[in-house]
């Protein structure tokens, strides 16, 4: 078991911050990270839907990395979006996933991949654990099937960008990567949590389906995670959930548990509000 700890030689942090959906191919959103205040000692979790390209990932990290002592970050559905490389070569499914861990590792920037790092702040210890785990259409009422799931969508006209851009290679289908990132995920936290340390799971997709509250296009559930998850919040000793996705900020509670959606969206869901991403950013601890 390796835990990350903050050393002492640069304090311990003093808040943890969280936010997700920057979508930095959007120049107002992009404009607005720019403009964020050193915050010194704390650290960010950043809960995926950052960019879709590597060089835009790269320079959301170098530039965030100045405003924060340590980055957090899992992939959303966009950092997974197929896309041409630099020489040519089509970069899809795991491919393009491990591309984006490359990213964040050569700015420092901890990934599902790397041990998990161990919040001492107020609050702490605890332990901060990213995890990636895709979609299986299983957020769906129980009278869909998983084959008729994509019909029921389009009945209102729904459908994903994932279905087209979102590709599993080297997996058959979404359903089974998302499997087998659910196997060594709760394989690897049900080895590397202490028994009895607290911890804080971030994902991109809400881990339960209760949470998905999307009024305007409820049969977008099915892109929204998997009910694999429902109860990892107890089974893994959870003092907060981050998710984001869903682009509606919002703080739900279940079993005492605290589930955050910390998205900032599009300029047209956050401009007229105006809550840019100094606004968006949501403090996870201390509480």
């Amino acid at each position: 078991m390796r835990l990350q700890v903050a050393d002492g030689t640069t304090g311990n942090p003093s808040r943890l911050w969280a936010i997700s959906d920057l979508h930095l191919s959007m120049s107002a959103n992009r404009a607005g990270i720019e403009a964020l205040p050193d915050h010194g000692e704390d650290w960010l979790i950043l809960a995926g839907d950052v960019a879709e390209k590597p060089d835009d990932l790269a320079w959301a990290f170098e530039l965030l990395s100045r405003c924060f002592a340590r980055l957090i970050w899992v992939p959303g559905n966009h950092e997974l979006w197929t896309i041409k490389g630099p020489d040519g070569a089509v970069l899809a499914g795991e491919a393009k996933y491990r591309a984006m861990v490359d990213v964040a590792r050569t700015h420092g920037v901890v990934t599902p991949e790397d041990p998990y790092p161990v919040w001492e702040g107020v609050g702490g210890p605890v332990l901060l654990a990213p995890i990636f785990l895709g979609f299986d259409y299983s957020f769906r009422p129980p009278e869909i099937k998983l084959e008729t799931v994509l019909e029921w969508a389009w009945e209102k006209r729904l459908r994903s960008a994932d279905e087209t851009r979102l590709l599993p290679t080297p997996y058959p289908t979404r359903q089974d990567w998302c499997a087998a990132r659910v196997a060594w995920t709760q394989a690897r936290l049900e080895r590397e949590v202490p028994a009895g340390m607290r911890t804080v799971l971030i994902n991109h997709y809400p881990l339960r389906q209760d949470l998905v509250t999307l009024r305007r296009i409820p049969r977008f559930s099915p892109w929204c995670g998997t009910v694999a998850t429902e109860n990892w919040h107890q089974r893994f000793n959870a003092l907060a959930c981050i998710h984001g996705h869903l682009h509606v900020p919002a703080t739900h509670w279940r079993d005492g548990v605290r589930f955050e959606e910390v998205s900032l969206g599009y300029p047209r869901q956050w401009q007229p509000h105006g809550r840019g991403p100094d606004r968006a950013l949501r403090l996870v601890l201390p509480l």
